[in-house]
């Protein structure tokens, strides 16, 4: 038995990082918890997941489950809180989560909260107003469906004794077959990944175009092993797909270090990178919102400033 049953997200069968930080806050709820994987070929990964204190690593592995598709994916998921006896769902907050969770949560019968930051008392702190307040919400009854920001929960660390792995049976025939997976589009990039990368560099709309996003953000992200970001507007124009899109409706990010080009700090952007340990803006406007939160600025002409910042780091 556990109290809290974890949803562990992978891509192309490795385990997103991210997904761990939910780990730390199912141990600030107390109690037992438990990891679920659901896919196929899982018995690699699920190994990899047995170091975390957790009281079992249940791998959920059928043909059928090969792709998340939400209607699937939650009737597996409320089978397993069934065989667990878990009270408590949880996960990171993510695509994949705020695809299949919704869903999960009606068949499961239980209240749902996204984007838990924090447990004050009986409450969860999250986050309204694209990040601009804070709520504290308290759920009723037994059951809840949870979500918690990646960025505001440390990594779990691991532990000497191995938690055990069992099997949950999946019938492919007897699964929903209302959706049907196409196929799956995949920038492939030698970059870090966004959501993971230790360095962001991201670019706003003055970068213009394409060609210019790329070589000034682009250039200065490879010089620092960095990841590519950007604002809502720099995606609507057209410069960079919406993967790359940072902010409230984009991906919530924490690197070490974050550096925005020519980025003018939108209540939405700056939701999205408050928690990077050190955030450096260069912007020739000197009264850019962005500034008020950065630990650096420079004010200037980033068509001037960064082509010579790339070159001095070359030089290092």
């Amino acid at each position: 038995m556990a109290a809290t049953l974890i949803l562990i997200e992978l891509d192309s069968g490795k385990v997103k990082r991210a997904s761990l930080n939910a780990i730390t806050l199912a141990q600030q709820l107390g109690g037992d918890y438990a990891l679920l994987l659901l896919g196929t070929d899982l018995e690699e990964v699920t190994a990899s997941l047995t170091g975390y204190g957790a009281s079992a690593v249940i791998a959920a592995e059928d043909a059928a489950l090969a792709e998340p598709t939400a209607d699937r994916y939650a009737a597996v998921i409320v089978e397993a809180l069934k065989k667990a006896s878990a009270n408590t769902l949880l996960a990171s907050s993510s695509t994949f989560s705020k695809d299949i969770l919704p869903r999960t949560a009606a068949l499961f019968d239980a209240p749902m909260l996204t984007d838990v930051l924090g447990i004050e008392g009986p409450a969860f702190r999250r986050p309204i107003n694209a990040g601009s307040d804070l709520a504290l919400v308290q759920l009723e009854g037994d059951r809840r469906v949870l979500t918690a920001r990646a960025t505001a929960f440390s990594a779990p660390s691991a532990v000497a004794e191995k938690s055990p792995i069992e099997k949950l049976d999946v019938t492919a025939l007897s699964l929903p077959n209302d959706t049907e997976f196409i196929s799956r589009e995949e920038r492939k990039s030698d970059r870090p990944d966004l959501g993971e990368a230790r360095v962001v560099v991201a670019g706003g709309r003055p970068l213009k175009d394409t060609e210019t996003f790329e070589r000034l953000v682009g250039g200065l992200a490879d010089v620092l092993g960095g990841a590519i970001g950007a604002t809502r507007a720099a995606v609507d124009s057209g410069m960079v797909p919406n993967d790359y899109q940072i902010g409230q409706t984009g991906k919530i990010i924490a690197p070490e270090l974050y550096i925005g080009l020519g980025i003018s700090g939108a209540i939405q952007h700056l939701a999205g990178i408050k928690d990077s340990r050190v955030i450096v803006a260069i912007n020739k406007d000197a009264d850019a919102p962005i500034f008020q939160m950065a630990t650096y600025g420079l004010v200037g002409d980033l068509h001037e400033l960064v082509p010579q910042l790339i070159e001095s780091l070359r030089e290092v």
